[in-house]
């Protein structure tokens, strides 16, 4: 009866051998020990008493915490991916109360002057987090704002990469963000370490963004920068989260149909740009209400899929883990209505053996000394989708401290670039 008081139970997952990390001291401590000791335990609303009600309730209009942005716009050196993105900076609310007012970007954001995006760069050593949000969401949302105001209240600094198209921001090509391109994110994180070469890197993302951290960390392997990285509601299996929503009513016609409508609206704010690609026909796009007809009718012919199931094959993240060579958490809900934890679970045994089997047919390395998964702990707990606000402390568990890496090499992971 546990959950009338609002109490829900934390499980941690992760590998038999798990790689130490070395904290300041010289003392070797697991990634799974500094998070149990961090994590504090889940409490929540106990009238929100399943996954349903819980991710519903984070839809609602609520204030959160101000936090204020300074707006830059990168122009993309990814020559399958051209076109411009824009990076959120959070700034002082001085700063941001202080700066030009502009009607077209989201409340407290404003654009960084040449002038002063020109001497932006700085030498200090703070620790700063680079935030993906998730589907259609953008700096705007609740749950980044919560994330990020106790850290920046803290001393560290921090940035979100918008998805193109999101946060009110243009593009500049016929393609809206898609969940399988981490270059934007890639490029930024490139940028970041010239203008800040001391700050200790971290990222955190949500939901796709999720999807899309879990990706570039392991498509960087043993050369990521990042000190660590945490995974929100990740839905790792694309493909499969799409067989489960359009398994049942609610799936269909609440879930898709809220994701398909989002997505339509930044179809609607796109559109001139979108429907210079050829192969997007406006008819079959403007009948679209779910989530699956959106990627069937737009994402698929602007990248190149012959089927929705084909992107979410390429985009999904589930056997991204084995590459990964960073202390990475992962924090799901066992009953989120998007992805739900059991079939997760296999689906990544499933693609930590299926990698094991090819490096023993292919590797000159000894299948037991592929160790990626070790970095990777998982925490379940109930109650949906609100896994995308993190528990109170939570940076705890990646600060003081940096990894061991494996001898071996990470397997070659997806290419970089999408089919085409």
């Amino acid at each position: 009866m546990s959950w009338i008081l609002g109490y829900s139970k934390t499980q941690y997952t992760h590998h038999a051998s798990p790689i130490p990390l070395i904290a300041k001291d010289g003392s070797k401590i697991s990634l799974e020990e500094i998070a149990q000791s961090s994590i504090p335990p889940c409490r929540l609303n106990p009238f929100l008493f399943n996954g349903h009600l819980q991710t519903m309730y984070t839809a609602w209009k609520h204030p959160g915490p101000p936090v204020f942005y300074k707006r830059h716009i990168f122009t993309s050196d990814h020559t399958v991916y051209p076109g411009t993105f824009a990076v959120d900076f959070v700034v002082s609310k001085e700063d941001g109360e202080a700066a030009t007012k502009d009607a077209e970007l989201p409340e407290r954001t404003t654009n960084y002057p040449n002038k002063e995006w020109d001497n932006v760069g700085s030498d200090d050593n703070k620790p700063m987090i680079v935030a993906l949000h998730g589907l259609s969401g953008g700096s705007h949302e609740v749950y980044l704002r919560e994330t990020l105001a106790p850290l920046t209240a803290a001393g560290w600094e921090a940035c979100v990469v918008n998805g193109r198209g999101c946060a009110l921001s243009k593009i500049t090509t016929p393609q809206l963000f898609n969940a399988r391109a981490t270059w934007d994110v890639r490029q930024t994180i490139r940028e970041l370490r010239v203008l800040f070469p001391n700050r200790a890197l971290y990222a955190v993302g949500y939901s796709l963004g999720a999807n899309i951290l879990t990706n570039y960390c392991a498509e960087e392997g043993e050369k990521c920068v990042l000190k660590a990285a945490v995974a929100n509601s990740n839905p790792w299996n694309l493909e499969l989260c799409h067989v489960e929503l359009n398994r049942t009513w609610v799936g269909v016609n609440v879930y898709s149909r809220t994701m398909g409508k989002n997505l339509m609206g930044l179809y609607e704010r796109h559109k001139e740009q979108m429907l210079q690609n050829p192969g997007i026909k406006k008819e079959l796009v403007e009948k679209s209400k779910y989530l699956y007809e959106f990627d069937r009718h737009v994402q698929c012919p602007a990248w190149g899929y012959p089927t929705e199931g084909a992107y979410y094959r390429d985009a999904q993240s589930v056997d991204a883990l084995v590459a990964i060579r960073i202390p990475f958490l992962g924090i799901n809900a066992e009953d989120d209505p998007v992805s739900q934890d059991w079939k997760r679970e296999l689906c990544c045994i499933l693609a930590l053996l299926l990698t094991l089997l090819a490096d023993l047919l292919h590797s000159r390395h000894p299948v037991r000394r592929v160790q990626a998964e070790s970095l990777h702990i998982t925490v379940h707990h109930r109650l949906g989708r609100p896994s995308w606000i993190l528990p109170a402390g939570w940076w705890q568990v990646v600060r003081n401290s940096h990894s061991v890496l494996p001898e071996q090499s990470p397997r070659h992971y997806r290419s970089q670039c999408i089919p085409g």
